[in-house]
This record gives structure tokens, C-alpha cells and sequence, in this order.
């Protein structure tokens, strides 16, 4: 059995790929899925692409195609919580579509036919991740440089456990988050994948996990290169959290 780790970006576990030793790659949909061995483990890699159905897509062919028993996402996400700031870490506690509303017909952010609302992370795969997140960042010099840190403004980056927001919209005004806490108050950061994933996982009954790296606040027009921020920190931290939650 295999764990699959898909980001919207290469670049989100560009660090992943450069460790992984690589067995096999399989081609589908336009998507390159690398299989091989990362820190003693069975794992897929993939980039899914940007939005809700191309990270949906790729998810149900990675689960199709091979013997997958968890399902881990990882990438870039922007903050829409006051206390959280660049560089910190979000653990995805439950994932909701915010763009998602068929009422009258079923209530506002129910997925239809399935009586839900939002979707759980699996919670023991959450505290194998806060354990090894945790210990990340009491070890990340060993990953990463204060210069790596600095250029983007990171001084103390800290872990939180939270609800995410899904939707096909980047969001980078204040008047798009209020507009998402007005429904969801519970969420405190938002993105374009991590929603869609979890129900395909929760379709196909399969143990779903989310690690987002806040790359900006969504509370005000956001001027980062997210390439760069992606591949300098987003993928490190990966890599190291995910050394951590493997080994």
C-alpha cells in the first residue's frame, strides 16, 4: 500500500522530489504520478493543478490507479484568522466549500446527495502530524537558513489546528473573507484544493490529512511570489514535517 501526497503546485513538493527515490512514473491526464521511496516509505507524488476539480480529479486516479491507503495534501494557503501570519502552519481539522450553495434545494456549503457539510481530517493521522509538526519547527535551522526565513519576514512561525475553506477563487480582499467567516467562522485560512480532495476521500473511504503553509494574509491584496515562496518554504517545510510524520 501506498500513501499519496498531492500540491496544487510542483514547486509545493519540489523538496519531496528531490528525496524521493523514484521506482516507477505513471502518466494520466495530463498528470505525471511518481512512485518510489520517501524516508523508508511507499509513497505517490503528484501535482494536482490549481482548483477544486483538478485536485478532485487527480485524487480519484491516483486511488483508482493504485493501492493507496491515506491520502496526504500539502501546500500554500492564505490566512484569514488575525492571529495567523506567514510561515505559520495549519493542520486541517474540517474541510468546507465555500463557494458551494445549491439551496433552496439543501442548505448553504452542503454537498448535495451527501448530507455534509464539511469533511474530517482523520484524527489519528492529525496527531501523527501535529507530533511530527511540533517537532519540525523545534528543528527547522536544520531545513532551512534565517536568511531562507527573512526574505520572508518569518520570525516565529507556530503550528494550528483549524477548519479550511475550499473554493474555486483566490481570495485577496477583505471584503472575500468577511464574506466566508460570515458563513463559516470557524475557518481560519483559506484555498483552492483541500475541500474537494477530502470528499473524494471520504467517498472512497479512505483517511484524508491537509498541511497548509500560510503563504500570505487573504485579508488584504496579497504581493508574494508564490513560486518562489512554494519551493523556498512551502516544499521545506513539507519535506521536513513529512520526515518527521514518515519515519
Amino acid at each position: 500500500m501506498y500513501i499519496g501526497i498531492i500540491s496544487a503546485m510542483k514547486e509545493e513538493i519540489q523538496a519531496l522530489l528531490n528525496e524521493l527515490q523514484i521506482e516507477k512514473k505513471v502518466i494520466r491526464g495530463m498528470r505525471t504520478y511518481y512512485q518510489g521511496i520517501l524516508f523508508d516509505r511507499k509513497v505517490i507524488l503528484v501535482f494536482s493543478r490549481w482548483g477544486k476539480v483538478a485536485s478532485a480529479t487527480t485524487a480519484t486516479q491516483l486511488l483508482n490507479e493504485f493501492e493507496i491507503d491515506e491520502i496526504l495534501f500539502t501546500g500554500v494557503a492564505g490566512a484569514i484568522h488575525p492571529d495567523i501570519y506567514i510561515g505559520d502552519i495549519i493542520i486541517g481539522s474540517e474541510l468546507y466549500q465555500h463557494d458551494m450553495n445549491g439551496s433552496p434545494l439543501v442548505k448553504t456549503f452542503e454537498i448535495p446527495l451527501l448530507g455534509k457539510s464539511a469533511f474530517r481530517t482523520s484524527i489519528e493521522k492529525r496527531n501523527a502530524l501535529l507530533k511530527a509538526t511540533e517537532t519540525f519547527l523545534l528543528e527547522k535551522y536544520k531545513f532551512l537558513t534565517k536568511k531562507q526565513l527573512a526574505d520572508f519576514d518569518i520570525k516565529n512561525p507556530k503550528m494550528h489546528v483549524g477548519d479550511i475553506a475550499s473554493g474555486d477563487q483566490f481570495i485577496s480582499s477583505s471584503k472575500q473573507s468577511q464574506a466566508i467567516l460570515i458563513g463559516l467562522p470557524s475557518v481560519i485560512c483559506v484555498e483552492m484544493e483541500g475541500a474537494a480532495v477530502a470528499q473524494v476521500c471520504y467517498e472512497y473511504k479512505v483517511p484524508f490529512s491537509i498541511i497548509r503553509t500560510i503563504s500570505d494574509n487573504a485579508n488584504h491584496n496579497a504581493h508574494i511570489d508564490f513560486p518562489k515562496f512554494a519551493k523556498d518554504i512551502a516544499s521545506i517545510y513539507a519535506l521536513g514535517i513529512l520526515k518527521n510524520y514518515l519515519g
